[in-house]
């Protein structure tokens, strides 16, 4: 948020918080949710990169190209471990899945 705005708020009596405030989330709670943004963030940059449409990655791991959908959205209702199992099917290595949940860290802490 720019600085005049965010004072122009203040001056109105608005008080400026996080997300994580306004829900009331812990800590491992923010973690868990960047964690899944990052798997599916990258789920897509890497099903791209690999010249696969939604179609064809959900024939390839069994699923439907609505769901593939939602988990390159991340849909709450998609689970963690079938980001994870989808991004192995793909080749991903555990080493490519630290980076990529550490370089969504990286960007947010920046």
């Amino acid at each position: 948020m720019k600085k005049t705005k965010r004072r122009a708020l203040d001056a109105a009596g608005w008080r400026v918080g996080t997300t994580q405030e306004f829900l009331g989330l812990s800590a491992a709670e923010v973690a868990f949710i960047e964690t899944k943004l990052a798997l599916a963030q990258y789920l897509r940059t890497r099903r791209e990169a690999k010249g696969l449409t939604q179609t064809q990655l959900a024939k390839l791991i069994g699923s439907s190209q609505s769901r593939v959908a939602k988990m390159e959205a991340g849909d709450p209702e998609v689970s963690m471990d079938l980001l994870v199992h989808t991004l192995f099917e793909i080749g991903l290595s555990r080493s490519e899945l630290a980076r990529a949940i550490g370089q969504r860290s990286a960007r947010r802490a920046a």
